[in-house]
Parts: C-alpha cells; structure tokens; sequence
C-alpha cells in the first residue's frame, strides 16, 4: 500500500525529490509552495503520483491543515521554518524529514520529538546526512579513536570565476553554514569553533583543494561519539581561494551580521549563476588502534551530475535528495527506530548503500 506523503517546498532539491519518489509507485505525494510558478513546473513535468497545492508556508495554520491526513511530511524548506514544521507533524502524528544543517533547529526538533508517537529524522542529505553515516561506519572498525575528520564540497566541473564557485542549493543555508558557529571535539572536549577558520590544503586525484570550518555538517555525530573520539572535525571543500574572499565579504564587509545577510543574499544570486556541472566530493579519515596498531582508514568518493528518470540532476541535488530519500524508505522498511529522535549515524551504512536510492552514492 503506497505511503501518504506531503513535501513542503518545491526549490531545487524538492524537485529532485519528486523526481526520485514519484517513479517509484510506492508514495503518493502532495507538494506544496507559495510559488506558483514553481509548482506550474512541477505541473509540467507530469510526475506520477504527484499533487500540487498553493499555500503560504510561513502561515503555521494552513501547514497544520496541509499535514493533516500524510503519515510522513519531507521538509525542503529554508532551516528557519523548521521548528514550526516540526511542530506541525508532531501534532498530526506524522513522521518528520528535514535537510537542515542548521544547529539550533535541530535542537528544537529534538525537544519535540521527546515522548513523539512518530520519528522525527532531522538533518538528512549530504551533510549533514550522509557524511555521518559514512564517517560512523568506518569509526566502527576500530577498538578506539583518535581523530575522525569530515570533509565535503559540492564543487562546479569547471569553474570560471574568482570565487570558483557556483550556486547549486539553498542560498540561505550557504550563508548560514558560512557565518554561523561549529562544532568539534577536541582533545577529548567539545568546542565551539568558528566559522571560515582552520584553513587547510589537499590534492585528490590531481586537483588541489582547501577545506574550512562551516557549521552543521556533522549533524548530531559529537553527541554520539562524546567520550569515545580525541578529536572529531568536519570542513567544507572548496577550489584554493575561495574562502579569502568570502571571508572578505562576511568579515570585512561585515555582510554576515544577521541584519545584512539579505544583501549577500542579493548579491551572490545576482552575480553567481547556477549550474547542474558539478561534482560533489566526500572524504574522511579516520585514525585510532586497532588490534594493537595505531592505523588509519579513509573513505572518499566523487558524485557527479547524471540523468535520472530522463531529467539531468546536479550531484548536489542527486546526493541530497537521495539522502533523505534512502532515510525515508529505511523508515518504511522499519530499518529506523519508529517513533522519538532519530541521528543520520544509526542508519545502518550497508542498508543505506544497498537502498535504490542510497545506491547513487555507490555508482
């Protein structure tokens, strides 16, 4: 029997979602967005399965009435409609997705899910998402750890101008992992980091890259590894030089206060164009004892941009919407805790890999 499910938000990554969910015959989905426009798009693309309805998202009534009736609610909206989603599908009795990075959301989705009659699944995708269980799977290998580093970009094909970057997702969530504290475990103790800081360089297969602090991408993975890791890092990827001039922007043209934000919001969707180019980078490192030895194990991988379903998807949108995709059906296969507050690490990385979706990763 299909599942009843509503999406709230028809962006970028709630179009790939559609495009994955709706060719499977085992959801039944309503979509909603103010945007008409978006959802004439939709319309247009005649996905199986799918409604469409116009409603204001910020309007915590009318996502109340929208929820109503769908056993599980995918949000793809922008983090700061999270608490108020989360609200929602807890009192429907409904089971909540979100692809948040945002820290202080998801700590407000933790509250709601205590003593929750559904499982709230917060902060699925990339990363934070699919990075944790990655990095929680090869962590297991070992007797006892040392350092576990997170690195992940979602990078153009061929960059051509002076921040070698395009806009490939939520510009909101971009500046918010940006300007917005991190997290980290250091010598055994947790800390809060900054932001753009702790820059380092690598090469991979030839092509070098730096890596800085951004906030959210290790999900809830220090509460889970507390007192068992030395320290526990996770740094955004990008082409050398990028993050000096979007320090420049944030620091020195203070663009990152929150009263300003919107104008580096205008300006970077003004001048930085999108592209379904790129190439999404996964790679971590663990070291730590095992039988004895002091060893360490990596995991690294390229995604790239592909056809699925006949409509051309950017590895951001494939490896994020998949992301929540595979935790929804591990959910429905009851391969998740079924009520109550669920981390991306307790997926099991082998179900994850072998999921129709998940398996986009391994491709």
């Amino acid at each position: 029997m299909a599942t009843k499910l509503i999406l709230l938000g028809a962006g970028k990554i709630g179009d790939a979602i559609l495009n994955l969910l709706s060719h499977t015959n085992d959801y039944v989905i309503t979509v909603a967005d103010k945007d008409a426009n978006r959802l004439d798009y939709v319309n247009k693309e005649n996905f199986p399965n799918v409604t469409t309805v116009c409603a204001d998202l910020n309007d915590r009534a009318a996502v109340e009435n929208l929820i109503q009736g769908h056993q599980v609610t995918l949000s793809a909206c922008p983090y700061f409609l999270t608490p108020m989603i989360a609200k929602a599908a807890k009192m429907a009795q409904s089971h909540y997705f979100d692809l948040t990075e945002d820290v202080e959301s998801t700590r407000i989705v933790k509250q709601l899910a205590v003593n929750s009659d559904s499982a709230f699944v917060p902060q699925c995708g990339l990363a934070p998402g699919f990075i944790s269980i990655v990095a929680n799977h090869v962590a297991q290998k070992f007797d006892s750890l040392r350092d576990v580093s997170m690195r992940v970009g979602a990078l153009p094909t061929f960059p051509n101008n002076a921040l070698k970057y395009n806009l490939t997702w939520s510009t909101d969530g971009l500046i918010n992992e940006y300007c917005n504290p991190c997290e980290a475990i250091v010598d055994g103790q947790l800390r809060e980091t900054s932001a753009l800081e702790e820059i380092e360089h690598f090469s991979l297969d030839g092509i070098d890259y730096e890596a800085f602090n951004t906030s959210g991408g290790l999900g809830t993975l220090c509460e889970s590894l507390a007192g068992k890791v030395e320290n526990l890092n996770y740094k955004t990827v990008r082409y050398p030089g990028h993050r000096d001039i979007v320090k420049m922007l944030i620091r020195d043209l203070e663009l990152g206060k929150i009263g300003r934000r919107p104008i580096l919001k205008d300006v970077l969707e003004t001048s930085i164009p999108m592209t379904k180019q790129d190439v999404v980078l996964v790679f971590v490192s663990v070291v730590g004892m095992r039988a004895g030895r002091l060893e360490q194990e990596s995991y690294a991988k390229k995604i790239y941009a592909q056809e699925v379903n006949g409509r051309l998807l950017s590895a951001i949108q494939l490896t994020t919407a998949s992301g929540i995709c595979a935790m929804l059906d591990l959910l429905i296969a009851k391969k998740l805790p079924q009520r109550g507050f669920v981390r991306q690490e307790q997926a099991c990385f082998n179900d994850f890999m072998s999921n129709r979706f998940g398996r986009y990763y391994a491709n």
